[in-house]
């Protein structure tokens, strides 16, 4: 039996990084499984996934935007029948240090990656209440735990889903919806290649696992909190940062 078996997931900004793992290893655990992007790029995704059986949709979708959180939610009710788990992954970074940082800087990266995850909680909340049943799992970062020179927006959106997801999880979890939380730290994704190749050993060289992390890595826990072996696990935030942040 797999892990996921019959379930209908949506994880938004799915088409690349941790997003495209997770979406890769829902399906593989027999998921049916709706993803987003903020661009058309997903029909490598679709088949990816599709051939694990499952059925597959990309939607282009703004999780920012809560009208098309609403309508995104009520296409996947219509076309699947329910929604059993969200994992809000979308997110974005404009780093650069607090005296520099503009307003629009703060104000997109707060947009982005923390009202998108209210919007989409909002969406599937009433339909997770019908069923009395359902799981969110939120992306978070070891930044949001532990701060970090030149990411104050970045560190204070990740910093904000852990305190909106504990909420949630005590709101929730007596109609039996679990709300937890993954914090990624250094993974080898699109976004961490673009830095210089130094940069990017200085960072693992500090981990005492002394590796990067794969998106494999951070959707293998995120499996785990959505899946049944973590029905007693609520209101928990998961570091997966090889010792990173202890």
């Amino acid at each position: 039996m797999k892990l996921l078996e019959g379930k209908t997931a949506i994880v938004t900004g799915g088409t690349r990084g941790i997003g495209r793992g997770i979406v890769r290893l829902f399906a593989e655990e027999g998921a049916n499984v709706v993803f987003t992007a903020r661009n058309p790029a997903f029909e490598e995704v679709e088949q990816e996934a599709a051939a694990f059986g499952v059925r597959a949709k990309g939607f282009t979708s703004d999780a920012s935007d809560f009208a098309q959180a609403e309508a995104l939610v009520e296409a996947t009710i219509a076309e699947f029948g329910g929604v059993d788990i969200l994992v809000n992954n979308a997110g974005i970074t404009r780093d650069t240090l607090l005296m520099r940082m503009t307003e629009e800087q703060w104000d997109e990266v707060l947009r982005v990656n923390l009202k998108s995850v209210f919007n989409m909680t909002k969406a599937v909340q009433r339909t997770m209440l019908k069923q009395k049943q359902g799981t969110i799992v939120n992306i978070s970062s070891v930044v949001g735990v532990s701060g970090n020179a030149g990411q104050a927006n970045y560190a204070a959106s990740k910093a904000g889903i852990i305190g909106f997801s504990k909420s949630v999880a005590k709101e929730l979890g007596a109609r039996n919806i679990r709300t937890n939380v993954v914090a990624p730290g250094f993974i080898e994704t699109e976004m961490t290649e673009k830095l210089p190749e130094e940069i990017r050993k200085g960072w693992a060289d500090q981990i005492p696992l002394k590796r990067a992390g794969t998106p494999l890595d951070v959707a293998r826990a995120v499996l785990f909190l959505a899946s049944d072996l973590s029905s007693y696990v609520n209101g928990q935030v998961l570091n997966v940062c090889g010792g990173m942040n202890m």
